[in-house]
């Protein structure tokens, strides 16, 4: 089982960008959509911005909508 640490916004943010996602639109609230297309399909995420702290939990599932493999997502953490 893959563990993801906890980590702040802008350390998310620079891992989905390394991991081929790219920044949508922010609207007035403080989430920002990342999307990723994989085989002609689009695939979104609500990132929280402005965060020092985002839960384990919440990076995962963040990675998971935009269809992060686990191998993927070791990939980027160890660089």
């Amino acid at each position: 089982m893959l563990k993801v640490p906890s980590m702040p916004s802008k350390k998310l943010v620079r891992l989905i960008e390394k991991g081929g996602a790219i920044f949508v639109r922010q609207g007035a609230t403080d989430h920002a959509i990342y999307a990723k297309v994989i085989e002609n399909k689009r695939y979104a995420a609500p990132v929280q911005m402005g965060k020092k702290n985002l839960d384990p939990v919440y990076c995962k599932r963040v990675l998971r909508q935009l269809r992060f493999t686990d191998e993927e997502i070791g990939k980027l953490l160890k660089q």
